[in-house]
């Protein structure tokens, strides 16, 4: 009796009978992932900067600048050099040093100063040595001067400077406030005046815009820039 021939399926059909087995990766093989991206920088730059706080005169920023300085051990006060006299409260090295005339004009053969203006009929200026001194240290350098220094240390030092300008809450407040102080002579108050008119007219080109209306809600906005920027 003949056998019967099983038929063979075509052999297109039998490879798509075949299981597909996926490969194990071995227990001790660890899972590879990708590293996240590094996170871009932020404007904060946490190398040591210039602080200048500019304002007319009798907008409130020594008394900024003074509390500042006691509450961050990393901001140092730059003192500037004047030829101004010395009032009453002041202290020669501490406020200001006090020079004449003639030794401020060698201090700006010799190219001491990083800066110097004349403003209210007295000459103000930084030491060069002041600042790299410290910006050595890494610390950062606080500076309490005018319109004209601010601008002189920005072309200087570029965008390495941080500007920084206290409003009065008006003019009128302003004159009140110089007249309180009971060091100026009329004509002195009307000079500042004068001059504070102009000083604010320049605040835009600052960085930042405080008005010292109330002096611990300005403190407290300057600290708020201050961490957003270096701190």
């Amino acid at each position: 009796m003949a056998k019967k021939l099983k038929k063979r399926p075509p052999k297109s059909a039998a490879k798509s009978k075949k299981k597909t087995v996926a490969k194990r990766r071995p227990a001790s093989a660890k899972k590879t992932s990708k590293k996240p991206a590094p996170k871009k920088s932020t404007t904060k730059s946490h190398s040591a900067r210039l602080i200048v706080l500019s304002a007319p005169s009798g907008a409130g920023k020594s008394t900024i600048c003074q509390r500042l300085v006691a509450e961050f051990p990393q901001i140092r006060l730059s003192i500037s050099t004047t030829t101004r006299p010395r009032r009453p409260a002041e202290t020669d090295g501490v406020h200001y040093h006090f020079v004449s005339q003639q030794v401020f004009e060698q201090k700006i053969t010799r190219n001491e100063f990083a800066e110097w203006a004349e403003v209210h009929g007295n000459r103000y200026g930084t030491a060069v040595a002041t600042i790299e001194g410290f910006l050595k240290q890494g610390k950062h350098v606080l500076f309490d001067i005018d319109v004209q220094g601010a601008m002189n240390l920005r072309k200087r030092y570029g965008k390495r400077t941080l500007l920084i300008f206290i409003l009065p809450p008006s003019m009128e407040e302003l004159r009140s406030r110089l007249e309180g102080r009971k060091s100026d002579s009329p004509a002195v108050i009307e000079k500042r005046m004068q001059n504070a008119y102009s000083e604010v007219g320049w605040s835009k080109t600052f960085d930042h815009q405080i008005t010292n209306d109330n002096l611990e809600r300005a403190y407290a906005e300057l600290v708020q820039i201050l961490r957003k920027e270096c701190l």
